[in-house]
């Protein structure tokens, strides 16, 4: 490269510095978060990956252009088709339509660009993510013992907890391997599939996942002290046991304390057995004088999963990993790097890295700091409220309808619900369910999920948009309604 190109690249640089010419790149998110506010326009896209595929191809771009030319062929080629999740018909997967105060602060994150793997490279909010573990674990119950760290979302969570808990059972497992006589990881039927795929990943193997039956979508706990009674008396080793606190299909809790009690009647050298709850979905409970009581005894657990990407309406991703004893977090990665890590004890109580699978990572704590800045945590708690207030509006709404019939009742913002239709035989229930789902989706009149429950295709509602009100709830029930009388007439 020349060193005309080289300035002429400067150049390009320099111009886009300002807000000025930031201006189109903010302006769609701006006019995207106004028009979804309005409620206008479809849900989602029509359009199949081919189509969208097939508009984007061309050839690797030489040039530069103009960066509002930039925004246009943005908005033209990619926007249209994107899911609207701050539109409040969008009641489908567990992604929030995010706090606005939290969306421009990412790109103040980006803009600062600052790596969290040591304190020298984020000199101030290293510190901040410090502060902000130390919220959390105040909202836990626990005492100044406890640390934790921000993480990609709940599955990188698990993985880091459920390292921990193999070193506390396998103590060289970091320089001898797990061995031939693994220990094993018990988990509700329920258990999200993080926890299944850390096992794998960590070398326990899927054979070495104890699966225990639910209870109304719940941790049975009279079958967890059947599963641990047999295997001790197998003389196997149990490495934890791990409890759900807002369950991806249903949104159910299981009950922590009777859990914690169990694992303390079957622990070992006076410890209960460990104890780690996925709380990714249902942390904010935590912020709830309304919901507090479903995440009741979390406080006994040793490690604690919460996603404020989900329920607290973060942008993605913003997860968190808490240890009510943070040493345990510490001994998760046995590793030396003098080039990064510096030895003293002092900085290495700062330094995130020594303690995180990911060493190049956003400071993604910056936009969570924020959110309670600006919202201040009662805010948020109604915020959730809310959330969880539209999927009990729907529960109402279904109790005697003629063609849905609501499967549990909700204990979040999840809602789970059969169709029901006419003449349907069991046979065709789970392919016209689908049909109805796609068709509806594809409307632009709102999204969905569907998910199996107990053996059968269902829909499935997670309210992830404060915007959405009892009028939403109301057009979702029509909407669905009038697809499912043409599902039955063109579908069969």
């Amino acid at each position: 490269m020349t060193d005309d190109a080289a300035l002429e690249a400067l150049a390009l640089l320099e111009a886009d510095t300002s807000l000025e010419a930031a201006r189109p790149i903010l302006a769609l998110a701006a006019d995207y978060l106004a028009g979804t506010r309005r409620g206008e326009g479809p849900v989602s896209t029509w359009h199949s990956a081919e189509v969208i595929a097939g508009r984007l191809q061309e050839t690797l771009p030489r040039r530069s252009r103009p960066l509002a030319d930039v925004a246009r062929r943005l908005s033209s080629l990619l926007l249209e088709d994107v899911n609207r999740l701050a539109h409040p018909m969008y009641i489908g997967h567990q992604v929030s339509a995010p706090l606005p105060a939290a969306v421009w602060t990412d790109a103040l994150i980006s803009a600062l660009n600052q790596s969290m793997a040591v304190r020298e490279m984020s000199p101030s909010f290293t510190p901040l993510e410090h502060q902000v573990v130390e919220w959390m674990t105040d909202l836990l119950g626990w005492d100044a013992r406890a640390g934790g760290t921000m993480t990609s979302g709940g599955t990188e969570a698990t993985f880091t907890a459920l390292l921990a808990a193999r070193r506390r059972a396998i103590p060289d497992v970091w320089r001898c391997g797990v061995g031939a006589d693994a220990p094993v990881l018990v988990c509700g039927d329920h258990a999200h599939y993080a926890v299944a795929r850390a096992a794998g990943n960590m070398g326990l193997g899927m054979e070495r996942v104890v699966t225990v039956r639910s209870e109304a979508h719940r941790l049975s706990i009279p079958a967890l002290r059947d599963t641990l009674a047999a295997l001790r008396s197998r003389g196997e080793r149990v490495m934890a046991v791990v409890a759900t606190a807002g369950c991806t299909a249903t949104g159910a809790f299981d009950d922590l304390d009777a859990v914690a009690d169990v694992c303390a009647e079957f622990g070992e050298r006076g410890e209960p057995l460990w104890l780690h709850v996925d709380a990714a979905h249902g942390g904010a409970a935590l912020l709830s004088p309304t919901h507090a009581h479903r995440v009741r005894g979390i406080a006994r657990a040793r490690s604690v999963v919460w996603d404020p990407h989900k329920t607290l309406l973060l942008p993605l991703a913003a997860g968190l990993l808490l240890m009510r004893d943070e040493h345990d977090l510490d001994a998760a990665f046995s590793q030396q790097a003098p080039y990064l890590f510096t030895p003293n004890d002092d900085a290495r109580a700062w330094d995130m890295g020594p303690r995180s699978f990911q060493c190049s990572r956003r400071a993604d704590v910056l936009k969570l700091w924020v959110a309670f800045e600006r919202y201040g945590a009662d805010a948020l708690a109604a915020l959730y409220d809310r959330l969880c207030h539209m999927a009990q509006t729907l529960h109402a709404h279904l109790a005697n309808h003629a063609l849905f019939t609501p499967l549990h009742e909700p204990e979040s913002n999840i809602l789970c619900f059969a169709w029901t239709g006419p003449d349907v035989s069991p046979e065709e229930r789970d392919a016209l369910t689908d049909a109805l789902r796609e068709r509806y989706n594809r409307s632009g009149r709102g999204w969905i999920t569907a998910t199996t429950l107990d053996g059968r295709r269902v829909l499935r509602i997670t309210v992830m948009n404060a915007r959405t009100d009892e009028s939403h709830i109301d057009a979702l029930v029509d909407g669905l309604e009038a697809e499912a009388a043409y599902v039955l007439k063109h579908h069969r």
